[in-house]
């Protein structure tokens, strides 16, 4: 059985969070392949059910506004997606962190607007996919 992962952006900039065993992910994103990050991140089940429970509901009921949400609170937080309003969707600026929240070592990207209706799937099949 494949492992719950979610992949946002497309062929040119995409993020991809996979979980490769139980608390662990690999955190995985490029941009035009100038730019890659691929890192191993210590994160629990019930960390990432959060996490896509508070993407979904900003995106269940969107206000129009812009929203941020990061995997997890505090110095060792992996990923943080900052939504932007655009059109029917987000775009999302996407800040890396493979050693911990601080300045020297971070990869900050942008991910092109996708649909609120794609992105309630992807983050809703991410969710199920960790709650069967």
């Amino acid at each position: 059985m494949e492992e719950p992962r979610m992949h946002l952006g497309n062929d040119v900039v995409w993020l991809e969070l996979a979980r490769t065993r139980e608390d662990s992910w690999q955190i995985t994103a490029d941009w035009s392949s100038w730019l890659t990050a691929d890192f191993t991140a210590d994160l629990s089940a019930a960390e990432v059910v959060d996490y896509v429970a508070r993407m979904l509901s900003h995106l269940r009921a969107p206000s129009g506004e812009r929203f941020s949400a990061a995997v997890t609170p505090g110095r060792n937080n992996p990923l943080t997606l900052k939504a932007e309003p655009v059109g029917d969707g987000f775009a999302f600026f996407v800040r890396l962190t493979p050693n911990g929240d601080d300045d020297v070592c971070h990869l900050q990207m942008e991910i092109d607007p996708i649909a609120t209706s794609e992105l309630r799937e992807t983050f809703s099949a991410l969710h199920a996919a960790l709650v069967l």
